[in-house]
């Protein structure tokens, strides 16, 4: 993949200071900027939760879950029934939504490497964070991170000031060990150095620690990428929660996934709380998202999460896949209590956010765009004539487009199979307008549309400077 610098303002730094110099340095900054520069520019904290399934929130039409926190943000804000996540798996998903871009412009086609000291999203991708501290913010990641392991692409080295959090896919939350293959190792760090907290719940330290970065930069603007780790497996809700759900005979894997959800909710309440005690909430502007859909793996019990009407799940590009929860709540300069069923995505919140706040955004072309629009009006156009994903630069990589009720997956995989997939779909087209659930493949009946369809991906193919190789 092509990649280029972006000049000016944006440009990459020629060499890393130190993770504690950076942050001491650059928080001195942000403090001498706003003392300067007139009215405060607004915060912001962008929660981004981990395998939340479509409709996992009772906000979102669960039945059978507790969710009050969530809700409430979604009662204080704006709800999206059409947004979709920039990939159906982690690491893709979380370059789009730091960069703007779409996960194969911005170098992240695939989840990135476990292993220590491996590459990840190129330091020429201009992320949320270098374009907040450039506008005078404080920035810190809180959280999973999966989007490299070199100290030029862990969170110090891409814009954060502060960063605590494990560095790739999944961890015990408890003995903070990668959860997924030997040899196992710790991991869990403080601005690039190893931290040991044997014992403590994970959810419960990045509460803390973001509510030390909270309370530090309550007089200066600050953005706070709060990236949470659940409800990805391992299940491991808070135990007053497991024996709640099961005494409603919410049956296995349910009882464990939703759980881990209503722990999440707490702590996503903690956080909020904190920014109510410091006089900060009007102040805010809060965004949530999941990352993909919910996950049907082995390690998740083979599921507990739920998409509803929508098929798929994790690691599937059918609705499942990528329609995920979003909310925007910023009470009193945006409208609340308020739900927008126009398509948004992923690589739309930088944008937004940027107009939101009044800061500059990167020189480089963003595929996002902002919703501002369509937050302040329901009746506003929906902002993208067309979406595209896809997973990997293999022959065979699994990839979607929609342009209006149309949509195209070419390769597709389900991994949940209710309508098995047969040898003569690799191009399976649905009307979502007509079938919400992708069960019916029309492309043998509109091979027009299908080839109209088909050649939007193979020019968007040109256009990120990825050919396909099928």
């Amino acid at each position: 993949m092509e990649h280029h610098v972006r000049k000016g303002s944006f440009s990459r730094r020629s060499f890393l200071m130190s993770a504690a110099g950076l942050a001491g340095a650059a928080w001195m900054t942000r403090g001498a900027y706003a003392a300067s520069s007139g009215p405060r520019r607004p915060n912001v904290i962008v929660i981004y939760t981990d395998d939340q399934g479509s409709i996992d929130a009772n906000s979102f039409g669960a039945k059978d879950l507790v969710t009050p926190n969530i809700d409430a943000l979604a009662a204080r804000g704006v709800r999206f029934t059409q947004f979709y996540a920039p990939c159906s798996i982690c690491s893709p998903s979380r370059a789009g939504l730091m960069t703007g871009r779409y996960p194969l412009r911005a170098g992240m086609p695939g989840n990135c490497s476990a292993k220590k000291g491996t590459v990840g999203m190129p330091t020429q991708e201009i992320t949320m964070a270098e374009v907040f501290r450039q506008a005078g913010y404080a920035t810190a990641h809180v959280g999973k991170w999966h989007l490299g392991h070199t100290p030029e692409t862990m969170p110090n080295g891409q814009g954060f000031d502060y960063s605590f959090g494990h560095m790739v896919g999944c961890i015990d939350n408890y003995s903070h060990f990668f959860y997924w293959d030997g040899p196992n190792r710790h991991d869990l760090y403080r601005n690039g150095e190893e931290v040991f907290y044997n014992g403590r719940f994970f959810p419960d330290l990045m509460v803390e620690e973001a509510g030390k970065f909270l309370e530090s930069h309550r007089e200066t603007p600050f953005f706070l990428y709060f990236a949470m780790n659940t409800p990805h497996y391992p299940y491991q809700g808070d135990p007053e929660w497991l024996k709640k759900y099961q005494e409603n005979g919410v049956p296995y894997p349910r009882d464990l996934y939703a759980a881990f959800v209503s722990t999440l909710d707490e702590r996503i309440g903690r956080l909020l709380a904190k920014l109510d005690e410091l006089g900060l909430r009007d102040d805010t502007i809060v965004v949530f998202q999941s990352d993909n859909g919910h996950s049907v793996e082995v390690r998740a019990h083979s599921g507990g999460g739920n998409a509803g009407p929508y098929r798929g799940a994790k690691f599937s590009l059918f609705e499942g896949g990528i329609r995920v929860p979003a909310i925007i709540s910023w009470p009193g300069r945006l409208p609340e209590g308020e739900v927008r069923d126009q398509m948004g995505h992923g690589c739309d919140w930088l944008p937004t956010l940027v107009e939101l706040c009044g800061v500059t955004p990167p020189e480089a072309p963003l595929d996002g765009i902002s919703l501002l629009p369509v937050i302040q009006s329901a009746s506003a156009a929906t902002p993208h004539e067309v979406l595209h994903w896809q997973i990997g630069l293999e022959p065979k990589a699994p990839w979607a487009v929609r342009q209006g009720d149309w949509k195209l997956l070419g390769n597709p995989v389900d991994p949940t199979s209710p309508a098995p997939l047969a040898d003569t779909d690799p191009l399976f087209l649905v009307n979502l307008s007509q079938d919400i659930g992708e069960t019916r493949n029309l492309a043998g009946e509109f091979p027009d549309k299908v080839r109209s369809l088909r050649e939007l991906h193979e020019k968007w193919l040109d256009d990120v400077k990825v050919r396909d190789r099928g």
